[in-house]
């Protein structure tokens, strides 16, 4: 395939004199495309076969609790397991009536949310660590739709929130909470269906199309968002979410214009709270190493604050607001709101996306961690019923989540027993405890959100070290975090991802051709400009591309290329053309004079070392489209009027086959000679033309 000749092996590296060298020869296989419609009836038929065997697979595969609960290891497993259950259980209580302050939810629904999403992972997830539940950003995102929705149906959000009117008729015939979770269920439930349809068209590769940095930009960007929803609870201030893009700064202005309302019982109640969390949370961070389990100081405060305003009476006195009556049990289901569906589905799809993202990551770097796989399109599955049955049960959108999963690894789980275990935990708070918590103050919840979101915030002290390793991440980081916290959260993550695709094909704009040398007498050629002690070979340039060749840079391929050759074929054609049109002239005014003309000399080829060969590296190009190919074509066909012949090296067999299928060589009718398996072999070869031709330059 590669080179003139059959035979194989590889010339010696001395030469008679005069004799043509012969590359190293590879024999290509020859494969044999099956048709089209039998590859699909092969597909069809493996798909769509049922037996036995298959069915149990498929059964396991769905239902991965199947797999791993027959070969559970009681005596190894079961404590870690048990431990890190109640624990995350414990942490969960709180957490979950406060991140339904940010989904605009009351504490009930946190409650149901979690337990529900405990269960359902356990049974169809596939990661054995990470802890599925309420996240912060993902209630951000449905709390800003139901914020909106409220608002559209007529609901008052103002300060007279707990009075709710309903003006439009069209409406829900329910108050202001009913309907806030009948929009938070009915965004839930088309998340999970997108989810389930993703999962279906076995999408989950789509995860590696979000970066580190797009996912931690848009994380803290939310984070920033979260924080500024949370002052107004902090200072006891009753103000309507701001809504549409800018929400950020929007906050901050009624902030600013309404501090003289500022609640002094809730201000020092959260200060409180603050000063006694920020710390404990540092030295459950510093000494996680040493301690079996984190101390659930949140748990703590939550008791404590709870009793200081039931007993200190702080609603009646001082105006301060509780979560109020949280029932015991379960309400019957119900359907989601059809109707709505329209209204929220784009808000649906970023909130699949998000979630999905989320939870892949993390199910993918702790199972490297610990030395297992999961399946991506089976966790875009399990997440997506996560959302779709608790939907019925008046839940709200949920995921993995960082800080919680970080816990129950630390803890000891070794498989997602320990899930079930934190469910039957909150079943048990469900059932008995939740109604204790009626005096709670919001502010409490609200404090408990902002010290979670230390981790997100830190992300600001690693930008500087973050610039360092490579700018390209910086910036998207950056972008994403910036138009995150300051546009709009959807928004963020969609610049983020438009930010990352246009860096990727920036890169492939701004790779640049680079002029190789040889190191001694080794088969290495490196960048002369980066490399000290290379050497060229006399009349053969070898150059490197590092990018593929195709639409979007072929011109500028072709652009780098002659500047870094120093000869461009169309300018010297040109000015050959105005050289001869000159001659030509002067043969005529000297016959007109009847003078001897002198004789005309050729074009020739730019002044520096001479050469009659170019070689180009390939390796670097990862492949070719039929853009690329006719830019090699025009560059092999300019060079080749100049007298100069073009060599590719290196080439993978997809560029080859590219190659091939372009028409820019035929091995059987064409000259095969044209690409080598190494730059050496192309060396040789332009070598050896030049000690047979004696003067390749006019004569190739």
């Amino acid at each position: 395939m590669m080179a003139g000749g059959e035979g194989n092996g590889t010339a010696s590296d001395v030469e008679p004199e005069g004799d043509l060298h012969i590359p190293f020869i590879l024999e290509e296989r020859e494969r044999e495309e099956e048709p089209l419609k039998k590859v699909l009836n092969q597909k069809l038929k493996k798909q769509c076969s049922c037996n036995p065997g298959r069915a149990k697979a498929l059964l396991f595969d769905s239902i991965p609790i199947l797999k791993w609960l027959p070969q559970y290891q009681v005596k190894d497993w079961l404590i870690g397991d048990l431990m890190s259950g109640v624990i995350v259980g414990i942490l969960l209580v709180p957490q979950s009536i406060a991140y339904s302050l940010l989904a605009g939810q009351d504490p009930i629904y946190g409650l149901y949310t979690s337990f529900f999403s405990s269960i359902i992972y356990a049974l169809l997830g596939t990661s054995r660590h990470i802890s599925v539940g309420i996240f912060g950003v993902l209630c951000l995102l449905v709390g800003q739709v139901v914020d909106r929705e409220l608002a559209v149906a007529g609901y008052l959000t103002g300060p007279q929130s707990n009075l709710t009117i309903l003006e439009n008729s069209t409406a829900h015939q329910c108050d202001r909470s009913c309907y806030a979770i009948i929009v938070g269920a009915t965004v839930t439930f088309t998340a999970g269906v997108y989810q389930v349809l993703m999962g279906l068209l076995q999408v989950g590769f789509v995860s590696v199309f979000l970066s580190d940095s797009l996912l931690s930009g848009f994380a803290t960007g939310a984070s920033l968002t979260i924080l500024t929803s949370q002052l107004k609870y902090l200072l006891g201030l009753k103000l309507p979410r701001a809504q549409g893009w800018g929400s950020l700064l929007k906050t901050w202005i009624s902030l600013l214009r309404n501090l003289d309302q500022t609640n002094i019982c809730d201000l020092i109640t959260s200060l409180l709270c603050l000063i006694v969390l920020v710390p404990t949370k540092e030295l459950n961070d510093r000494f996680k190493s040493k301690l079996k389990a984190p101390i659930p100081f949140e748990l703590f405060v939550v008791i404590i604050a709870t009793l200081a305003s039931h007993f200190g009476q702080f609603q009646e006195k001082y105006g301060s607001e509780v979560a109020g009556a949280i029932p015991t049990g379960f309400m019957p289901p119900q359907l989601p709101a059809w109707s709505l569906i329209p209204n929220i589905a784009v808000d649906a799809f970023s909130v699949a996306i998000v979630g999905f993202a989320i939870t892949v990551s993390l199910s993918e770097m702790f199972a490297k961690k610990h030395g297992y796989v999961v399946d991506p399109n089976q966790e875009m599955y399990a997440i997506g019923f996560c959302n779709i049955f608790p939907s019925f049960f008046r839940c709200f959108t949920t995921s993995a989540a960082l800080t919680k999963t970080l816990v129950k690894e630390s803890t000891g789980c070794q498989t997602q027993l320990s899930g079930l275990i934190t469910a039957l935990v909150l079943l048990l708070v469900l059932l008995v405890i939740a109604p204790l918590f009626y005096s709670l103050q919001k502010c409490v919840l609200a404090v408990i959100i902002v010290v979670n979101l230390r981790g997100a915030l830190r992300k600001f002290r690693d930008v500087p070290q973050m610039w360092r390793m490579n700018r390209i991440d910086a910036t998207i980081w950056l972008v994403t975090m910036a138009t995150s916290a300051l546009v709009n959260t959807e928004l963020g993550l969609l610049v983020g991802v438009l930010v990352s695709a246009f860096s990727v094909l920036g890169r492939t704009q701004q790779a640049q051709v680079f002029k190789l040398g040889q190191a001694g007498d080794h088969e290495i050629f490196e960048d002369l400009a980066s490399y000290k002690g290379l050497h060229t070979e006399p009349g053969v340039a070898v150059f490197r591309y590092e990018a593929p060749v195709y639409y979007a840079n072929q011109t500028l391929f072709k652009k780098s290329l002659y500047r870094n050759v120093g000869l461009d074929p169309l300018k010297e054609k040109a000015r050959r053309k105005k050289l001869e049109k000159q001659r030509k002239k002067q043969e005529t005014a000297a016959n007109g004079a009847n003078q001897d003309p002198e004789e005309a000399t050729d074009a020739f080829l730019p002044q520096g070392p001479a050469f009659h060969t170019l070689v180009i590296d390939c390796s670097a190009v990862l492949f070719l489209d039929s853009a690329g190919v006719g830019a090699l074509k025009e560059v092999h066909k300019d060079y080749k009027e100049l007298g100069v012949r073009l060599l590719l090296a290196q080439c993978s067999t997809s560029v080859i086959d590219s190659l091939r299928r372009g028409g820019y060589y035929d091995p059987k009718t064409g000259s095969p000679e044209v690409i080598f398996h190494t730059i050496s072999d192309a060396v040789h070869y332009a070598q050896s033309l030049l000690s047979q031709n004696g003067d390749c330059v006019t004569k190739c």
